[in-house]
């Protein structure tokens, strides 16, 4: 074979190798765009649910499209198209109505037309108390944003029942915390009342956050594929990459959202 023959031949294999890669490229962003979204855990307001450091897949067929189903959320439509309510229950990614830049996650508690209360830490959805039963305590460290300081913080963990059979672990830090009491919020139609698994960490739609638009939702979290524990004190350093390795969390990779 001459030496002309074999670099059409390594022209024609690099040719392909960049097909290859292009296609897979263009199937990522199809799939990133239109189906499943990767966001990762940056605070402690879904805690035990969701960890700080955890990574997980979030599925945008299930509401269906908003403009904030895509990057840079331009502004083609109003409203949704193949709009699917959520469910309650449902641990759901939103753009914060007050600045919609920045994505939240929250569970959905409150549907159009519910009336939502705490009352000494009770959930109360139309007037009726949200079962609530004492599970166990939930250690966890943590720590300030620089990591100078950390503490071992006990919880007590709850399974909180929805009227819709719905069952998930909220925790309490404190018997009065600020948001333990609140007044009676009714919600609007189009809108959705959000609560945070760990009650007395947790801005949301008692507090700042408010009621949030249909509109407003991105999708709903489905499973973790990936979480390293980045909120403990000998959690993860980008400076020490030696650690990486006992930082991850395996017993949380693949669970499913709940």
């Amino acid at each position: 074979m001459s030496l002309e023959t074999n670099s059409k031949a390594a022209g024609s294999s690099w040719t392909e190798t960049a097909k290859i890669v292009i296609q897979a490229l263009a199937i990522a962003m199809v799939v990133r765009v239109f189906f499943y979204q990767p966001f990762n855990i940056p605070s402690g307001s879904m805690k035990s649910t969701l960890l700080i450091g955890d990574y997980l897949f979030v599925s945008k067929l299930s509401y269906g499209y908003s403009r904030f189903s895509f990057p840079f959320s331009p502004n083609l439509f109003s409203g949704r198209i193949f709009g699917a309510e959520p469910e309650r229950g449902d641990v759901a990614v939103f753009r914060l109505p007050q600045d919609e830049s920045i994505d939240y996650i929250k569970r959905v508690v409150g549907l159009p037309g519910d009336t939502v209360q705490m009352i000494d830490g009770v959930l109360q959805i139309n007037g009726e108390a949200v079962k609530l039963e004492y599970k166990d305590e939930f250690a966890n460290v943590e720590c300030d944003p620089y990591f100078r300081h950390c503490r071992r913080v006990v919880y007590k963990r709850f399974t909180e029942t929805l009227p819709n059979g719905v069952s998930y672990s909220v925790l309490d830090l404190e018997p009065n915390g600020d948001y333990d009491n609140t007044d009676v919020f009714k919600v609007p139609e189009g809108h959705y009342f959000m609560m945070g698994d760990n009650r007395d960490n947790s801005s949301d739609s008692r507090a700042s956050v408010g009621f949030v638009p249909f509109e407003n939702l991105v999708g709903r979290a489905e499973i973790i594929f990936f979480s390293a524990a980045v909120d403990e004190p000998d959690g993860m350093r980008w400076v020490s990459p030696w650690t990486w390795p006992f930082d991850i969390r395996w017993t949380r990779f693949f669970n499913l959202v709940r």
